[in-house]
């Protein structure tokens, strides 16, 4: 829910080129208890100046030489996202009150000014458009917990599964690879014995941002649940280098930590199965490296193992 005091707080643009407009309305305004107002007399200077700031109301003057407000608006639908115009148009003739709305302003306030009338319009209109802003940071908050892990901020499976798919039509369309590396914390559990489940989500946490400053922008950490993560490396010259990426995560991983003014020490096993030796299918390679980890698990864990696993290839009849 939008308060009273997220509307008082809300950032208010005036545009006008009469001086005694500008200060009549941030006099109006500021007495209403208004308090991030800005103004200016030049209509150029709109832009740059919403650019920078994101203003949630502009009140814009429709009629100044050089530019007019529907030039500014036009210039605004540029760069607001979703065309979403936060413009109340300030004008003194009744035939540019539905040009104004025509061309994207979300209300209008007639001069002369009638104090009652301009900051119920003002009101109404920082309400409906905080609600908006609102709407759409939950709408963003839910598409991110629906594709990423909601402990350590990594991918999740579903967003794994995406990321994975384009790899994989990149590497078809190139004829190149693409890797699988399936990890596993060694020993977890008696983490989260000893210290507690707050120190091992903490632990967690801290892995996953290991991890991902192991890798290239470009590629793909993601928790699967647990203590198991995956990364999917976009492109790879071959088994070498998706080997060495192992290496260095488990590197990385094994370092100290410092969780609740303990030192803690952890270790991870990988498997690794690369595009397409080891399969052509995202489900098919995630196998290929969890049978890989299973044997780096048996050969005494904190290590990595190639899969052997190779793709049957179709015989011509």
């Amino acid at each position: 829910m939008v308060s009273p005091a997220d509307i008082l707080h809300a950032g208010i643009l005036i545009v006008d080129d009469q001086e005694a407009n500008v200060l009549l309305l941030e006099q109006m305004l500021r007495s209403a208890g208004y308090t991030r107002i800005t103004s200016t007399r030049d209509p150029h200077a709109v832009c740059a100046l919403h650019r920078d700031n994101h203003y949630d109301l502009i009140l814009l003057d429709l009629q100044m030489p050089g530019m007019d407000g529907f030039q500014v608006m036009e210039s605004l639908k540029e760069i607001e996202p979703e065309d979403y115009l936060p413009v109340l148009a300030v004008t003194a003739e009744p035939a540019h009150k539905l040009r104004a709305l025509q061309g994207g302003a979300k209300d209008f306030v007639s001069k002369p000014f009638d104090l009652a009338e301009v900051l119920m319009r003002v009101h109404n209109m920082l309400e409906v458009r905080l609600l908006h802003e609102a709407a759409r940071n939950h709408g963003k908050m839910l598409e991110a917990l629906a594709l990423n892990d909601p402990l350590t901020g990594l991918a999740n499976r579903r967003l794994l599964a995406d990321r994975m798919s384009m790899a994989l039509v990149h590497a078809r369309r190139n004829k190149s690879a693409m890797a699988t590396v399936y990890l596993d914390l060694d020993g977890f559990k008696q983490i989260n014995d000893t210290l507690g489940h707050g120190a091992g989500d903490t632990l967690l946490k801290m892995v996953a941002g290991r991890l991902v400053a192991t890798v290239r922008e470009e590629d793909t950490v993601a928790r699967l649940g647990g203590d198991e993560f995956i990364i999917a490396l976009w492109h790879v010259s071959g088994t070498d280098y998706a080997a060495t990426v192992a290496l260095r995560a488990i590197e990385a991983v094994s370092q100290p930590y410092d969780i609740e003014g303990h030192t803690v020490s952890i270790s991870t096993s990988a498997g690794v199965s690369v595009y397409p030796v080891h399969g052509e299918d995202a489900d098919t390679l995630m196998k290929s490296a969890d049978l890989a980890l299973y044997e780096a698990k048996r050969a005494g864990k904190n290590a990595y193992r190639i899969s052997e696993r190779k793709e049957l290839q179709a015989k011509d009849c």
